[in-house]
């Protein structure tokens, strides 16, 4: 089986005034809500059960996904109503309602881009594989490209702050590459979560374990990604969608 989750709980602040009255999966870019675009990217690379999660305006996307019947595919809801848990307390909040014998790719609602989905899910290492890139950022992730792109911790270059398990780690022998937003996880790392909060960043979890979890990068050169985050970006968005 192949399974992806869809973050689709954010408030979607900057994208206010539209988020004021539905919820950012719902924003339609080119015609199209994006999380339909999320959906049938993921059914066409052969997924065939997808779990979204909800809080702001969960009703309409719960709505929406079943008058659209699923797209034909097993879709879940993970009900975060009460109260949003970030991207690992997603994940973790999720966990029932995944097979444990597969694993999990994790998309934002609110991206667009040229992967191939398919590709990267079978491409997928040890417990946890980020899809990076070397577009310019603050904010890097560090990896040893020496030893599988294995993970080793986060800078920021503006501040020099630097996260890692390891002591003695040496952010000029690594290689910095910038997360997307899209990951494959292996539910072998749902143990550890018993040692998270209920709300966490999974990046966080990423970095607290990476010492002592399979943790990868897949790096992807010629990534064309877009974030569909802030109104400016929608017409953007409608453009960029014309190149894919």
């Amino acid at each position: 089986m192949m399974q992806a989750m869809i973050f689709a709980a954010g408030l979607g602040t900057r994208l206010k005034p539209l988020t004021d009255t539905m919820p950012k999966a719902l924003v339609e870019v080119g015609g199209e809500p994006l999380i339909k675009r999320v959906i049938l990217r993921l059914k066409e690379a052969g997924f065939t059960r997808v779990v979204v999660n909800v809080h702001h305006f969960a009703d309409q996307i719960v709505d929406y996904l079943a008058a659209q019947q699923g797209f034909g595919i097993d879709v879940r809801i993970s009900d975060e109503r009460s109260q949003l848990l970030e991207t690992g307390g997603g994940i973790k909040h999720a966990a029932s309602l995944f097979d444990t014998t597969s694993p999990i790719l994790i998309h934002n609602v609110d991206i667009l881009s040229n992967v191939d989905l398919r590709r990267f899910y079978d491409s997928a290492q040890g417990d946890a594989t980020l899809l990076v890139s070397p577009r310019q950022t603050k904010r890097y992730l560090l990896f040893d490209t020496a030893h599988d792109c294995r993970l080793m911790g986060w800078t920021n270059i503006d501040t020099h702050e630097v996260r890692s398990p390891y002591a003695d780690l040496q952010v000029d022998a690594c290689e910095p590459y910038a997360f997307s937003g899209i990951h494959v996880f292996s539910p072998h790392l749902f143990p550890h979560f018993d040692e998270m909060p209920d709300r966490f960043g999974i990046i966080d979890f990423y970095l607290r374990y990476c010492e002592r979890c399979s943790i990868h990068g897949y790096v992807k050169r010629d990534l064309r990604l877009m974030d569909v985050g802030k109104m400016e970006t929608i017409a953007q968005a409608e453009e960029f969608l014309k190149t894919l």
